[in-house]
C-alpha cells in the first residue's frame, strides 16, 4: 500500500516536542532547543512536557494529550519524543490516528519510542524517523545530528561502517523497519507486531542479560519475524549484563546464531541505537542494503517522501 508525503522540513517550521515515557526537565531540554533553533526551526514545547508523575513525564493522560495535539496540529510538521525510558506502550490504544493519517508528519526517536515507530508502520504505513533525541544531543556525536537534520530536511542519506567478521555478505533491497530489540519483542501477538516479510530489520538494545537476548531472539524466529527477511542489520548492543555463570557468548554472537540458517544479509555494529553516533534511519522508508568483505553501506532512497514505502 503506497502512503502519502511527508512534509521537509524548512526554515520557520513548527515542530513539536513531547515526552510520551519518561520525565525530562526543562534544564536537560535547552541544549537542543537551542540546536533545532540554529536550524530555523521553530519548538512548540507540549503542555505537560515537564510534568512529573513519579518516573513518567506526566499520568497517562497527561502523555496522550500531548502527544494527540501534536498529531493533530496542522502547523505541526515533526514531532520529537523528548526522550525514552518506559511509557509510550500506556498511551498507544488511547491516540486517535485519523488526522495523523490524512496529513502526516514525521515522528522521531528511538528506543521506547519504537512502540510507534512498530504501530505505525505496521497499521498505516507511514514512515517514521528512528534518530537521537533531544535528551540525547549534548553527547551526540556531530555526524548523528547532521543525519538527523539531512533527514528532516529532504538529503538522501547514505552511510557506510566498517566490516564485522560475523556479518554475512550479500546485497538487498526493501523497506526498513525494526528498532529496540526489547519493545519488538514486547509487542509479538498484539496489534502493533510487525509483519517483517520482505523488509530489512534493524535491531538494536541497551542494558540486557545475554540470556535475554537469546530469548527475544528465539522468540521471534518462532513468531516468524526472522524467517522471510530480505536483510538484518544490528545497531549497538550496549552495555549488556552477564550471570555469574558467563553465558558464553556476545550478543552479537547470539543474534548470529538465531539468523545462522537463512540466506539473508546481515550486518553488525552499524551506528545506531543507544549510542553517542546515532544516525538516523527511516523506518518505512526502502534502502538499498549491501554487505561485502570490506564494508556494509546503506543507501536511503527519497527519506522525506513515502513513493517507496509499503506494508
Amino acid at each position: 500500500m503506497l502512503t502519502k508525503k511527508l512534509p521537509v522540513l524548512k526554515k520557520g517550521d513548527k515542530i513539536a516536542l513531547i515526552s510520551t515515557a519518561r520525565k525530562i526537565s526543562e534544564a536537560e531540554i535547552t541544549p537542543a532547543i537551542q540546536v533545532l533553533n540554529s536550524w530555523g526551526l521553530e519548538v512548540v514545547l507540549g503542555k505537560n512536557l515537564f510534568a512529573i508523575e513519579h518516573q513518567f513525564a506526566g499520568t497517562v493522560e497527561q502523555r496522550t494529550f500531548d502527544l494527540q495535539v501534536a498529531l493533530d496540529n496542522p502547523e505541526i510538521k515533526a514531532i520529537f519524543c523528548a526522550r525514552g525510558g518506559y511509557g509510550t506502550v500506556q498511551l498507544i490504544d488511547k491516540i486517535d490516528f485519523s488526522n495523523f493519517i490524512e496529513n502526516p508528519k514525521w515522528i522521531i526517536g528511538y528506543s521506547d519510542v519504537t512502540m510507534l515507530h512498530n504501530h505505525i508502520h505496521q497499521n498505516f504505513g507511514i514512515p517514521t524517523l528512528h534518530a537521537t533525541m533531544p535528551i540525547n544531543f549534548p553527547t551526540n556525536t556531530t555526524e548523528s545530528l547532521h543525519s538527523l537534520k539531512d533527514a528532516l530536511f529532504g538529503k538522501e542519506l547514505t552511510y557506510s561502517c566498517a566490516y564485522h567478521p560475523l556479518n554475512q555478505l550479500g546485497r538487498a533491497e526493501g523497506v526498513l523497519v525494526g528498532g529496540n530489540l526489547s519493545i519488538i519483542y514486547s509487542l509479538t501477538g498484539t496489534s502493533s507486531q510487525l509483519n517483517t516479510k520482505n523488509k530489512i530489520l534493524f535491531l538494536e538494545d541497551l542494558d540486557e542479560y545475554l540470556y535475554h537476548i537469546d530469548r527475544m531472539m528465539q522468540n521471534l524466529k518462532r513468531a516468524g519475524m526472522l524467517t522471510n527477511l530480505k536483510g538484518l542489520l544490528v545497531g549497538g548492543m550496549s552495555d549488556m549484563n552477564d550471570n555469574a555463570i558467563p553465558y558464553g557468548k556476545t550478543a552479537q554472537e547470539i543474534i548470529k546464531d538465531a539468523v545462522a540458517e537463512y540466506n539473508y544479509p546481515v550486518a553488525f555494529d552499524f551506528p545506531a541505537g543507544h549510542l553517542a553516533d546515532n544516525r538516523a534511519l527511516v523506518f518505512g522508508g526502502k534502502i538499498s542494503f549491501q554487505v561485502t568483505e570490506k564494508e556494509t553501506t546503506i543507501i536511503s532512497f527519497s527519506p522525506s517522501y513515502c513513493n517507496h514505502c509499503s506494508i
